[in-house]
């Protein structure tokens, strides 16, 4: 099984992640995006995290 992970010292809160798939990912109150799930059947996570601004999405 993959794990997802966010780097929460280079995330900006950006959003892009949670538009791109809210299954998995959430911007949290604390404005950096968190992890909900670590997998999804409708998207991609590794184009996801390939997108990620920061690079702070990391599928392994």
């Amino acid at each position: 099984m993959q794990k997802v992970s966010v780097d929460k010292d280079k995330c900006v809160g950006c959003g892009l992640c949670e538009q791109s798939c809210p299954e998995v990912f959430e911007i949290g109150d604390d404005g950096v995006a968190h992890v909900k799930a670590n997998s999804c059947n409708l998207h991609d996570l590794k184009e996801i995290a390939s997108n990620c601004p920061v690079e702070a999405i990391k599928i392994s």
